[in-house]
């Protein structure tokens, strides 16, 4: 038997329909008594080194539930985002991650509250403070449109709808949120279209409605906690195929109508990957898997290859459509992530490594052990990691040391290789057994929350019985390459200082970080 329940009991048995969730506070709350001057403003911010305009403080989410409904006529969305919060403070006012929203009224808990939208931040005053340890329903109505040009945005237009993609900080663009890793909550959705087309969202569907004017709902319920650059609601014409996977877990693939028969030798190695992988991190972690190709190969789509929302991997069809030695070590990157990046999210923004290294370094096994030559030509991962030890100093001035990123080069290669090799050196210096219990003891302490690349070097200490901090604090932020344990005979290439300065290249997925591809 797998195991695909929450450990703790989840704070939206609340999340079923968003008349739960406008229900009274619970009865451990403190009533809401407060005079508006009695309490103090939430920060707007919750101190990422990267973005450390992201997120919001004051109180914390428990569960949102998502109610979209989708005009294919006028391509709009009306929405209502309905939030459960916890004040972790006397909150006179708070704020939520809001761009491109258009916000027609908010309520706390029932009652309308003043709101203003200033940035990317949509600041509300409820007519009573909050008490600490409150919890409370927001409920935020507003429009949108997935076409909207932004500064940034996690909507994907597609022919026939529409899909998102969040990650890093652009879930705000389609739900008002705190929209940072470190606050994981419960998601449910219903997502209404019209009978045509297909609403799909993360989780589990656990409802169909027929309603007038030919239109349908569906509504979806996650079984875990999501971070909210994991979220994935999308549009469109699509089928969803059912297939079993290993130890009975039920896959579910959403693809295009019009290309599913197309598509189906690429689904069908799921079951494959799934049961690599198992073997060597332990169960899935959730109650569901499967690819979401969407419905446009447009270039402009999105400028990476795939984006692990939870439960449901976004790809564009054509890269689908490629022979399994193309595909299929892209295909376990991307797995790898339902444990490492959405099971266990980064704390920080800085901690992106733990979830791309690991990614890549399962990724290039798996290519290695199938035979497939990479796209250096090597077909070991101690020849593509004596390859990538040689270019460390190097990308350490280029981009500095792995675990400490900006925004500009947040997903570079020295994230994604430059993590693995960290890796590596680990399993060399500890041996494999021992690496493997550290990355199992990680994952079960940090399930379905956030942990930091502290928290990973607290792990590697206490199971391999020996101080690692100072090793993996040299790996992980020095600005020089550590001597790779057990390779002597490896050797640095020497910086090359370049007379005219790097082409900037701007925030984003860099479509050729990954060496899995």
């Amino acid at each position: 038997m797998r195991n695909r329940t929450r450990v703790t009991a989840p704070a939206a048995a609340l999340l079923g329909t968003a008349a739960l969730l406008v229900a009274a506070p619970t009865a451990s709350a403190r009533p809401l008594a407060l005079q508006p001057d009695q309490g103090t403003p939430g920060a707007e911010t919750l101190g990422d080194s990267v973005y450390p305009a992201l997120g919001n403080d004051g109180y914390r989410v428990q569960a949102y539930h998502l109610d979209f409904s989708y005009d294919a006529t006028t391509r709009l969305v009306d929405a209502q985002a309905i939030l459960m919060i916890r004040a972790t403070q006397d909150l006179s006012r708070f704020s939520l991650d809001a761009l491109g929203l258009d916000v027609r009224a908010v309520r706390v808990g029932g009652v309308a509250a003043a709101f203003e939208q200033a940035g990317e931040k949509l600041r509300v005053t409820p007519a009573r403070t909050l008490p600490e340890s409150c919890a409370v329903a927001v409920c935020v109505e507003y429009g949108v449109d997935p076409a909207k040009a932004l500064a940034h945005t996690a909507w994907v237009p597609t022919p026939d709808g529409f899909a998102v993609c969040p990650q890093p900080n652009s879930a705000h663009t389609v739900f008002p949120c705190n929209d940072h890793p470190v606050d994981k909550a419960d998601f449910s959705f219903r997502i209404t279209v019209p009978n045509t087309l297909r609403g799909v969202a993360n989780g589990r569907l656990i409802g169909t409605e027929s309603l007038d004017g030919g239109r349908t709902a569906y509504t979806y319920r996650s079984g875990s906690p999501i971070a909210t650059e994991l979220v994935q609601i999308t549009v469109g014409d699509y089928t969803v195929k059912e297939r079993q996977g290993p130890n009975g877990l039920g896959l579910r693939d959403v693809v295009p109508t019009a290309r599913a028969a197309a598509l189906e030798p690429a689904l069908a190695l799921t079951p494959g990957l799934l049961d690599w992988l198992e073997q060597r991190l332990g169960a899935y972690p959730f109650e569901t898997y499967g690819l979401l190709p969407c419905n446009s190969d447009d270039a402009n789509a999105f400028d990476f290859t795939g984006l692990e929302t939870q439960t449901l991997t976004l790809y564009k069809p054509n890269f689908l459509l490629q022979e399994e030695k193309k595909i299929g070590s892209h295909m376990m990157h991307e797995l790898v992530h339902s444990w490492f990046g959405n099971s266990v999210s980064p704390a920080n923004w800085a901690d992106l490594w733990l979830n791309e290294g690991h990614a890549d370094f399962y990724g290039l096994l798996y290519r290695y052990e199938r035979g497939w030559a990479d796209s250096l030509g090597l077909t070991t991962m101690e020849a593509r990691m004596k390859d990538t030890y040689a270019r460390g100093d190097q990308w350490r001035q280029d981009s500095g040391p792995v675990a400490a990123p900006n925004e500009a080069n947040l997903f570079d290669s020295q994230r994604y290789l430059g993590g693995v090799l960290v890796l590596y050196a680990l399993r060399e210096v500890v041996g494999e057994d021992v690496f493997n219990a550290i990355e199992h003891t990680f994952l079960a302490r940090h399930r379905n929350s956030s942990a930091t690349t502290a928290d990973y070097i607290a792990v590697a200490s206490e199971i391999s019985g020996q101080d690692r901090s100072g090793f993996l604090n040299d790996w992980l932020y020095g600005t020089k390459t550590p001597r790779m344990p057990n390779h002597p005979d490896w050797t640095v290439t020497p910086v090359v200082s370049s007379l005219v300065a790097p082409r900037h290249r701007e925030p984003g997925h860099y479509p050729d970080s990954t060496a899995t591809l």
